[in-house]
This record gives structure tokens, C-alpha cells and sequence, in this order.
């Protein structure tokens, strides 16, 4: 860890959906610092279903953010011993109610190191057959399924229109891809 040594800490909290540890290290310069991490279930699954022009998005309310927002359909993996591509199946059924005949892994990202060990999963779901949804929760529920072609998808990227993160790297990783 480039001189960095953890010297102790622990957990200090389980709630229902994260763990927060707190730790104390040892820096490279003779110092020590103190840092609280978000520790993540086993990950999550992300997953952008492609019709070969367009994308499917979701319009979801989040709470953290207190606003309706434009995501890809994405999951905790929350299964036991479940593969990532099956909980992307699952997720994308879910959500989106599309049952994708291919899945490529199109990248693995950590989506807050500063703070949380979470890595992503990042798929392309393609050779989609609609599929009756089942949300889950209040969210899932209320959610909007969107279609949109990848330039547009991409333009509400660029007007600041989509700001979630995960759905950011996922448009333009397909994006990538085709170039």
C-alpha cells in the first residue's frame, strides 16, 4: 500500500444495507491518519440494455438525492454465490423488463474509493426479449422505462441532464465499443 499500514480500527456500525468500519493508519511520512469506509455487500451488477441504437434507461426516484433521475438498471449482488452476469439478468428483467440473450462484461469499476470498497460489474445486455418486469420496492415500482437512442442518451449526458455516475461510464462504454 505504498507505505500506508493499517494499525487498527474496526466496525462501528451494521445497519440493514451498509457496514461503516474506522480505521487507523500509519502514513509513508512517519504520520497517522483516521478513515471511515463504507463497506459493500459483495458488489453490484450494472447492466445497459442495447437494442443495437438504442439504450433502455430507467427514470427513478432516488431518496439520497431527492429527485427523479436518469439510471441503467443496476443491482446489489445480494444473492449468495451468485455469478455477476446472473444477478445482471436478474436485475435487468427486474427493472427494465427485458430478458437479454447475451451479456459481454464490459468493465469493473470501484464506485466511491474514497470512501467504500463497492466494485461494479459493468454489462451490455443485448438479443433483448421483453419480459414482463418485477419491480422490486417502492422505487422499482413508480419507475419510468425509457428508450433512447445512443446520441441522445449521450446528450443528456453532455446538458447534465443524466448525472448518475454508473449510467455516465456505462453510455460511454458503449459508446467506446462502437467507435
Amino acid at each position: 500500500m505504498a507505505g500506508f499500514r493499517r494499525r487498527g480500527g474496526g466496525i462501528v456500525h451494521r445497519g440493514s444495507g451498509v457496514t461503516v468500519g474506522r480505521y487507523d493508519y500509519d502514513t509513508p511520512d512517519g504520520g497517522s491518519m483516521v478513515r471511515e469506509v463504507v463497506h459493500a455487500h459483495d458488489g453490484s451488477v450494472v447492466v445497459l440494455p442495447f437494442t443495437g441504437s438504442t439504450v433502455i434507461l430507467l427514470r427513478q426516484f432516488r431518496a439520497a438525492v431527492e429527485a427523479v433521475i436518469y439510471e441503467s438498471p443496476a443491482g446489489k449482488r445480494d444473492v449468495a454465490g451468485e455469478d455477476p452476469a446472473d444477478t445482471a439478468r436478474r436485475e435487468c428483467i427486474e427493472e427494465a423488463g427485458f430478458e437479454p440473450g447475451r451479456l459481454t462484461l464490459l468493465h469493473r469499476f470501484y464506485n466511491t474509493p474514497g470512501y467504500s470498497d463497492e466494485e461494479s460489474w459493468l454489462y451490455l445486455a443485448e438479443d433483448l426479449t421483453a419480459v414482463p418486469a418485477d419491480p422490486q420496492g417502492p422505487e422499482e415500482t413508480a419507475a419510468e422505462v425509457v428508450e433512447l437512442a445512443l446520441p441522445e442518451a449521450l446528450g443528456l449526458v453532455a446538458a447534465g441532464e443524466i448525472k448518475d455516475a454508473k449510467t455516465i461510464i456505462a453510455l460511454y462504454a458503449l459508446s467506446r465499443r462502437l467507435a
